[in-house]
């Protein structure tokens, strides 16, 4: 008689081996997997049966651990500690600076299509002509505003907020607000561009959702060539649009150990280069430069 899938054996071949495959279903065993699932026990008398899938399930989710992050995975701490890691090499040396990109996720305030590329160096799209800087660049300018010379000694058991007053000039799509608002008492954040106003707004109440402690983070819809001078003077001032000269408010606004960075045209070559000026405690100003930058013009008035 034949056995299932198996070759016909007869008592005139007492002596030929059975083919070791295909074998009989009650025949087929292995070691237990380790898969998500316990393989159930075996009754008595038999033993346990092949469960292939158990194994593919476990190669399915090696292969989904070691794919590019996306959705709950851009979550993950570690791809941000990715990004500090770079920031360093870069020579971004300041903790305060450092911790808060490591807090701060930026796929957040990244359009849907360009997620995957929220921690790469790159400044990208937010519409309305406009990007959200690169980390680099926007780290380095808050390191020169946290070393600079006004900046109190932080009182023992207290946070460490070396900006102080801070106000920002254009505020995007409200990741760099985000980022100053770890280091600051307070955050003044100016938008012209009323459909990015609302999108900073709507990215940092997500954000609020992700973060116990919040900062004080206040968005302001209108022309940052003016500044903000009902909540003037400011410690530390950002700006994230170049013009050819630094409007007079914003110095009229800057407190005495405060300040300033944005970045300015040059006479020559209309380049744009990083520009830091202090208020020293005497009231005298103070320009140096810190190398060349790339950043949208500098425009007045609202729309």
């Amino acid at each position: 008689m034949a056995r299932l899938g198996g070759d016909t054996m007869s008592a005139s071949q007492p002596d030929r081996k059975p083919r070791r495959f295909p074998l009989q279903l009650d025949q087929v065993a292995t070691v237990k997997s380790a898969g998500p699932r316990p393989a159930p026990a075996p009754q008595a008398g038999s033993r346990e049966l092949l469960r292939p899938q158990a194994h593919l399930q476990q190669a399915e989710q090696d292969r989904r651990r070691h794919s590019t992050p996306q959705g709950v995975g851009l979550d993950s701490i570690h791809v941000r500690r990715r990004m500090v890691e770079r920031l360093m090499l870069d020579g971004i040396s300041h903790p305060h600076v450092l911790d808060a990109f490591a807090r701060v996720p930026r796929h957040l305030f990244v359009d849907t299509a360009l997620v995957n590329q929220a921690y790469e160096d790159t400044s990208l799209p937010i519409g309305l002509g406009q990007t959200i800087s690169k980390p680099s660049v926007v780290a380095a300018m808050m390191q020169l505003l946290c070393v600079r010379p006004g900046v109190p000694a932080p009182a023992a058991g207290t946070p460490h907020r070396p900006l102080g007053v801070c106000l920002e000039i254009g505020s995007g799509c409200g990741y760099q607000a985000a980022l100053l608002g770890h280091l600051s008492r307070r955050v003044v954040s100016i938008e012209r561009l009323r459909d990015l106003h609302l999108k900073a707004r709507a990215n940092l109440d997500t954000l609020r959702q992700h973060l116990p402690e919040w900062p004080d983070v206040r968005l302001v819809y209108g022309d940052g060539m003016i500044g903000h001078a009902p909540l003037a003077p400011y410690d530390t001032i950002i700006a994230a649009a170049g013009g050819a000269a630094l409007p007079q408010a914003w110095i009229d606004q800057l407190a005495p150990g405060g300040r300033l960075v944005a970045p300015l045209e040059e006479a020559r070559g209309g380049t744009q280069v990083l520009t830091i000026l202090d208020r020293l405690p005497d009231g005298s100003l103070q320009h140096s430069r810190a190398g060349a930058v790339l950043f949208v013009p500098l425009k007045s008035g609202t729309t």
